[in-house]
């Protein structure tokens, strides 16, 4: 994807090099038009409170978590794929946008991931906060269109893709035709509700009160949406409930999948409404292109399996599906002229 021989991409600007943003609840990334993805960190901040001053952004803001002094607050300015605080969000793309733009002089044109279930109104903020942070020109693209085109999909053949976005903070659902979304769900459930219940989990089973990265490490460590062949344990601190006292406990990949079930079970029924309300010609196209598996979220263990069990389509995972949203953007802002049809424009605005 990368264009490192210095070949202008067709459809490039003539004035700098364009930028594709993929804006995430829990991550953030940004391509830059013939260098590929060049940002990948976390959509968090850190601001002290008493001057509103940004201390830290994306991954040293990270470090940060549950253990930041009591003036300094680390924070995430979207929630469930959409901005919770403007200015926040702003402050935190502004940051990372000077960070790999080559030159300020120039106004990129730069293409925006949206969730598909996305208001006017939500919409509206990030385009703002792009065009704010120096955009000549905003495109938007449906985050499960870019995931497709990311993923390497086909996706102006005739015959039904279906991808299915695990992100931070949504989920996404979409068949595609003929370089278009024919059906299309988006649920606000993601990566963050299964860290949220699976805190809730152990506080409720073990009265221990975890971190938010705590609980962010047992998912990666032993989380899974199926039973898994070999049974994973892994080792938990946190803060007894009763005491006050520091405890540890022993936790395995049963135990955490039970506790997440509630969050999988709603990705699951989401994906079967798409399936269930798709033309009789397109449902059999999926019984030989099947489900493709993109998002950080599709890491987590069983997916592929559980999906295919429940669903009776065959499942694939993408390479390295935490880049697929941002590849397919990339791809928009490298070849405009090829990819147009896939994207949404916001008219211009004064700076």
């Amino acid at each position: 994807m990368s264009n490192e021989g210095g070949r202008r991409p067709r459809g490039s600007s003539l004035l700098g090099r364009d930028l594709a943003v993929d804006l995430g609840t829990a991550t953030t990334q940004v391509h830059v038009q013939g260098r590929g993805v060049v940002l990948d960190e976390p959509t968090l901040v850190a601001v002290d409170t008493g001057t509103g001053r940004l201390v830290a952004a994306g991954a040293s803001a990270h470090e940060m978590l549950g253990r930041t002094p009591q003036h300094v607050l680390a924070l995430r300015p979207l929630s469930d794929g959409v901005i919770t605080d403007g200015d926040l969000a702003e402050q935190l793309l502004r940051h990372f946008l000077e960070r790999v733009r080559p030159t300020r002089l120039v106004r990129p044109r730069t293409v925006v991931c949206l969730p598909s279930g996305i208001t006017a109104v939500e919409r509206r903020a990030l385009e703002d906060a792009a065009m704010r942070c120096g955009a000549r020109r905003v495109y938007a693209v449906e985050e499960a269109m870019a995931a497709a085109v990311g993923a390497g999909l086909p996706v102006e053949s005739g015959a039904a893709n279906m991808v299915v976005d695990l992100g931070g903070g949504t989920t996404d659902v979409a068949v595609i035709s003929f370089g278009g979304v024919v059906n299309a769900r988006s649920l606000r459930v993601g990566g963050e509700e299964v860290d949220e219940a699976l805190a809730e989990g152990v506080r409720r089973e073990h009265d221990l009160l975890l971190g938010e990265r705590s609980a962010e490490q047992i998912k990666h460590q032993v989380g899974s949406v199926w039973p898994v062949a070999e049974k994973l344990t892994t080792r938990v601190r946190g803060r007894d409930l009763s005491t006050g006292l520091p405890r540890t406990i022993e936790l395995g990949s049963e135990e955490v999948r039970r506790m997440i079930e509630p969050v999988t079970a709603q990705v699951v029924e989401v994906v079967r409404s798409v399936l269930d309300v798709c033309p009789p010609e397109l449902s059999g196209d999926l019984l030989d292109t099947g489900i493709t598996l993109t998002g950080g979220g599709a890491l987590l263990r069983g997916w592929t399996e559980r999906l295919r069990h429940e669903l009776g389509v065959p499942v694939r995972l993408a390479q390295d599906p935490q880049l697929s949203v941002i590849r397919g953007a990339g791809a928009c802002v490298d070849d405009m002229g090829a990819l147009r049809q896939v994207l949404t424009r916001r008219p211009a605005m004064q700076a």
